[in-house]
């Protein structure tokens, strides 16, 4: 089969990376996390002690930032200045400062020139804010997955508790409906639905559902091509 690119958007907590990372092993192609190197950004400039909010500065660092994300029987790893990062990147504090840095411009820019890169070379599944609409316009496979808020809480809540990490529903709750806000309203790339993208709804749904439906319509799309 020729290589093929499948985008995977839709807000946080939705079940994107998971189901990705899934398609990903049942087809045999690269899994890429774009949400992850953002995060990584993020965390690069905790380290530093860059202010999130200081633009400037967060775009300067990009500098002094190399970051490589090496394929793995579990999706992926990113690596931090050679520094295994991958666990690292997955606490709500540096999720929230993601969704802050995603919003500059430049910073985009870099990881979108990354991205692209990526899916020149192999079939990829990439899953993020943006990939359908800018990131990878001409994807063969684009797919919106959603799901209620309170669902996408109680799914985060899960997986922190999992991780042996204390979790407050309300709160996790809250900062998802605020990072919606912040992803669908930032100047740059706002996340939005592809015209050409399916929409899912995965509310409701067992991972195992959503995985057959995302198979059902990359073999339909892919085939269509």
């Amino acid at each position: 089969m020729k290589r093929f690119a499948i985008a995977v958007d839709g807000p946080a907590g939705s079940g994107k990376s998971t189901v990705a990372k899934m398609v990903a092993r049942k087809l045999g192609i690269i899994y890429v996390d774009t949400g992850a190197m953002y995060r990584t950004v993020a965390l690069h400039c905790t380290q530093e002690g860059i202010s999130l909010e200081d633009e400037a500065a967060v775009v300067a660092s990009l500098d002094g930032l190399n970051m490589r994300i090496q394929p793995d029987t579990e999706g992926q790893r990113i690596f931090l200045n050679e520094e295994d990062v991958t666990a690292k990147i997955r606490t709500a504090e540096i999720g929230k400062g993601a969704s802050v840095v995603a919003a500059y411009q430049k910073v985009r820019e870099r990881m979108v020139e990354l991205q692209q890169e990526m899916a020149r070379e192999q079939s990829v599944i990439m899953d993020g804010r943006d990939i359908g609409t800018v990131v990878l316009p001409h994807a063969e496979v684009k797919i919106y997955l959603d799901a209620d808020a309170e669902e996408r809480a109680h799914r985060r809540v899960g997986e922190l508790e999992a991780k042996g990490e204390t979790a407050d529903f309300e709160e996790i709750k809250k900062m998802i409906i605020q990072r919606d806000y912040n992803d669908m309203h930032r100047e740059h790339s706002p996340l939005k639905k592809a015209e050409d993208a399916v929409s899912l709804d995965s509310t409701g749904m067992s991972i195992e559902e959503v995985l057959q439906a995302i198979l059902d319509i990359t073999a339909e799309r892919v085939r269509e091509k």
